[in-house]
């Protein structure tokens, strides 16, 4: 019962005028700066979660997760490795690759690239490279026909587009230490691939037999590339099944390469947390002041419900009450506000892009050009929760004391 009671007045004191205007200014900001610090985290929290999902949907579905490269050069039994490979477990699939540095050009526009020759057949299984490409560009995307595939940031810099032909500078190879003339290659933009970030910028396409042509490596492949089944343990996998190789080769897996993507995403969301933490927190000591200026207006009423038998643990009970209900509304209204910002994020930063002029993030120096945002709605509950405990906490020394005013004192003194 006085459970109950101590809700119903508590309740009653929360939405009742309070005679001094400071109490209702500090009541109202303490519970606009929850509110305000749980939706800057959660909106904060869902980007990161959207360029988490961004690397693992965009970059790492489309790069090998490991690689074997040749030591001594190219590795001519290229097949064989495939197939001892993918005997592994933990390997999905394997496919040779050949890469080369050129340099490409159209009119007076110059890019370096690199350049990568893959067998589209066998680059479906361990990449979703067809994913970003025209199906019908994929599909004839085959081997002597000069062809190649461009990222869309190349053919936006050499401002080429598909159907046009441009010119593939390849670096000659040879004993001698002389400087030789390039390889110069004309090929045809078959298709574009659209990523829409850093990779876009600097990869071309081209068939695995039209590379091993141009470096001039008759048969054998620069590498083998794997898709493993834990692509977060790709390193520990990649060295294992490296062990078992005949072959002298590299072991490479994406983690050396974009490695720091992923760790700087962990540790911005670790600190996100520990943000959270702190900008809850000191909302929360405006209950404090609150509570303790609310407890001085209250004094009377306090004092009649003691004389009335009202025990410490019910007036005590009734400010807690109070100061919860300023934490749980600020807690939903923070978290309605955080996640209708965070599931149109993507499209506000791309009006407020347009309206400025300026770019936030560029495709060619991050892995994407646009602020992905996915809301998890875990971490809603564990903002939200985290607001109400530390608001519960807020209110235990103004309760205690409440509990401790002597309603004689008070009542003489009225």
């Amino acid at each position: 019962m006085f459970s109950s009671l101590s809700l119903f007045i508590g309740g009653r004191f929360s939405r009742a005028k309070q005679r001094n205007k400071m109490v209702s200014f500090i009541s109202l900001s303490s519970t606009i700066g929850i509110a305000v610090g749980v939706a800057v985290i959660i909106i904060g929290l869902s980007a990161m979660n959207g360029f988490e999902r961004e690397l693992k949907n965009r970059v790492l579905s489309v790069i090998a997760h490991g690689e074997f490269e040749g030591v001594r050069g190219p590795i001519q039994t290229w097949q064989e490795m495939i197939d001892h490979v993918e005997l592994h477990p933990k390997i999905e699939a394997a496919a040779p690759y050949v890469k080369l540095t050129a340099l490409a050009e159209r009119g007076q526009q110059l890019k370096a690239i690199e350049v990568k020759g893959v067998d589209p057949t066998k680059e479906s299984a361990v990449s979703n490279l067809a994913q970003f490409i025209d199906s019908e560009s994929w599909q004839n995307f085959r081997a002597g026909e000069k062809q190649v595939i461009l990222g869309q940031g190349v053919a936006d810099l050499l401002k080429a587009k598909q159907g046009d032909y441009i010119t593939l500078m390849i670096p000659s190879t040879g004993s001698t230490s002389q400087v030789q003339t390039p390889k110069r290659v004309r090929v045809q933009v078959a298709g574009l691939l659209k990523l829409n970030g850093q990779i876009d910028h600097n990869l071309a396409l081209v068939p695995l037999q039209d590379a091993q042509s141009y470096a001039k490596i008759g048969n054998g492949v620069t590498g083998v590339a794997v898709k493993v089944t834990d692509v977060l343990n790709a390193r520990d996998i990649v060295r294992e099944v490296g062990n078992t190789l005949n072959e002298y080769v590299y072991l490479r897996s994406w983690q050396q390469k974009y490695g720091f993507l992923y760790r700087d995403i962990q540790l911005v969301r670790t600190i996100m947390y520990l943000v959270m933490v702190l900008v809850i927190g000191v909302a929360s000591f405006n209950i404090v002041s609150t509570l303790m200026m609310a407890v001085k207006d209250r004094a009377a009423e306090i004092a009649i419900l003691r004389t009335m038998g009202a025990t410490d643990g019910l007036v005590k009970r009734i400010f807690v009450w109070q100061g919860v209900f300023s934490g749980v509304l600020g807690s939903v209204v923070g978290s309605l506000l955080g996640v209708l910002v965070a599931l149109n994020l993507t499209s506000l930063i791309k009006g407020l892009e347009g309206l400025i002029g300026h770019k936030f993030l560029s495709g060619d120096i991050y892995f994407v050009d646009f602020l992905p945002s996915q809301v998890m709605f875990g971490d809603v509950a564990l903002v939200s929760i985290t607001a109400i405990v530390l608001s519960l906490l807020a209110t235990w020394y103004p309760a205690s004391r409440a509990s401790q005013l002597n309603p004689a004192a008070v009542l003489s003194a009225k």
